[in-house]
């Protein structure tokens, strides 16, 4: 199943906004890596258990914490270091 997103939505404001905040090459990594899955739905992505529908991409040692909204986005809730990516 090939997922083609039109739309991946950030958070820009908040502790959640790691990627403005972490090492640019960090942050191309990770922003990477979501682009990567949005076009071709590969990444080393797993369902966690207990949040309805949310998923998380391992990204190095970060977290990019989402969810499909629509059949073609991605809510983007947090990008964090895995140290505090499941606080």
């Amino acid at each position: 199943m090939m997922l083609h997103l039109s739309t991946v939505l950030y958070p820009t404001t908040g502790p959640e906004s790691c990627v403005t905040a972490c090492p640019r090459h960090i942050a191309m990594n990770i922003l990477t890596a979501i682009h990567r899955l949005a076009e071709s739905n590969s990444g080393d992505v797993k369902t966690l258990k207990g949040n309805a529908g949310e998923k998380r991409l391992r990204v190095g040692d970060y977290r990019v914490r989402f969810t499909e909204e629509h059949p073609d986005s991605l809510r983007i809730h947090t990008v964090r270091n895995r140290k505090d990516a499941y606080r």
